[in-house]
């Protein structure tokens, strides 16, 4: 293997041809006051594979393929299953109950 960068980030936007944006985030202990820091980036890479939103994927340090892309997509670690949200249905046949009711 070689000697370039990997990182684990979550997909957070696939809405640009061939591009994702991840966000990294690290937790780290402050040296001196000893609290947890939580610290977030988000960067663009290169998809070729075709990654949703909310996907956990590995990313690799590449050559620059345009002004913002440094990253490429090299793996998804974990899909994103999502499902339709049940809620909405619900809501939705309330109101047209609440609508067909004689007025007196």
């Amino acid at each position: 293997m070689n000697e370039r960068r990997r990182i684990v980030g979550k997909v957070t936007s696939n809405k640009m041809t061939k591009t994702v944006v991840v966000e990294i985030v690290r937790k780290f202990r402050h040296p001196l006051y000893k609290k947890v820091v939580h610290s977030s980036k988000r960067v663009k890479a290169h998809d070729e594979i075709g990654c949703q939103v909310g996907d956990e994927v590995q990313i690799v340090e590449s050559r620059p393929l345009s002004r913002d892309k440094r990253w490429v997509v090299e793996s998804v670690v974990k899909r994103e299953t999502r499902i339709s949200d049940a809620g909405v249905e619900t809501v939705a046949k309330v109101d047209i109950a609440v609508e067909t009711e004689p007025e007196a």
